[in-house]
């Protein structure tokens, strides 16, 4: 089991320097890591069509580019393996070409035909249609968001059980929190230490900041939290930041 473990580690650490070595311009080792995950493409386009998707269909050609697009803008600093990114990243792009398909038709229906009663109504709800359809996706963006983020906190043994738990409960001290948080991104030294070593860098980090040691240690896990969001491509949890500092 130990030794399992171990080739999967080294797996996973190697896969995220090949990748660095792709966008240094390894272009052989590009093709053979696409043709290689293409079953892991396939999986998670299908996941968002809710069908078998095979490389005939333009949903896959979606995950293709979208995992291609992951392999040029990974990096280490985002807090997340390569993998996560990657699904994150080709769910995202698969829905966005769903959701534009579905706009499409709508519209051409609404441009088309005479204009009556019956055709009006038909118009009316084929709008409604749009607005609900958009609404879906959005919902369908936001759970992507959140289990992708879920993955990148077990990387660093939190989970969002702890997250309720240890949340500042006071609107200051959450404000202070973020606030450290920002340091961390903002500065490349402490960002590069939380990512690898998955640990707040407290020491480096009390002189970078006003609030005393004693408070980074008891909101540390909170910290490390929204310094993951802060740091990557989570664009509603960025939203619920900002309500929360009110920036």
């Amino acid at each position: 089991m130990l030794s399992l473990l171990f080739k999967m580690g080294k797996r996973k650490s190697t896969l995220e320097e090949t990748v660095m070595e792709i966008q240094n311009g390894n272009k052989t080792k590009q093709n053979k890591l696409i043709e290689d995950y293409k079953p892991f493409i396939a999986k998670n386009v299908s996941a968002v069509c809710k069908r078998y998707i095979s490389e005939s269909d333009d949903e896959f050609s979606i995950g293709l580019i979208a995992f291609n697009e992951a392999l040029e803008k990974y990096s280490k600093e985002k807090g997340a393996s390569f993998l996560s990114f990657g699904e994150l990243l080709i769910k995202r792009r698969v829905i966005d070409y769903i959701r534009k398909e579905a706009r499409v038709r709508n519209i051409n229906f609404i441009s088309n035909g005479e204009i009556d009663e019956e055709g009006a109504q038909s118009k009316i709800e084929a709008h409604l249609s749009v607005d609900d359809y958009q609404r879906k996706v959005e919902q369908e963006h936001r759970k992507e968001e959140i289990l992708h983020f879920h993955k990148v906190l077990q990387e660093f043994g939190l989970s969002f059980q702890e997250l309720l738990e240890i949340s500042p409960k006071h609107a200051d001290a959450r404000l202070n929190a973020i606030m450290v948080s920002k340091v961390v991104v903002e500065n490349d030294e402490l960002k590069r230490a939380l990512f690898e070593k998955k640990q707040l860098p407290i020491k480096h980090l009390e002189s970078k900041v006003t609030v005393s040691r004693k408070t980074i240690e008891r909101n540390r896990k909170y910290i490390i939290a929204m310094a993951i969001i802060l740091s990557g491509d989570y664009l509603y949890l960025k939203d619920y930041l900002k309500g929360v500092s009110g920036s």
